[in-house]
């Protein structure tokens, strides 16, 4: 998958360095070249997306919300 074009402008790649597992919410800790960007998602997005640490993600970041696109497969 690659993201070619989105209308969020505060994009930071990265990859993931810790995942806070949570029965409906899961805390995904990734680490960019600017530092921690902590993302709150569900955890059934985590098992759809089979993000895991050490997965190169972008965090997009818009107002208060973080969300994570994986890169690659």
């Amino acid at each position: 998958m690659a993201i070619s074009e989105i209308n969020v402008r505060n994009q930071f790649r990265g990859k993931i360095k810790e995942i806070i597992f949570g029965p409906v919410v899961s805390e995904v800790d990734v680490e960019t070249q600017h530092g921690i960007v902590t993302s709150v998602i569900t955890s059934r997005s985590i098992q759809d997306l089979d993000l895991k640490v050490g997965s190169e993600v972008i965090a997009l970041v818009k107002s208060t919300e973080v969300s994570i696109a994986k890169i690659g497969s």
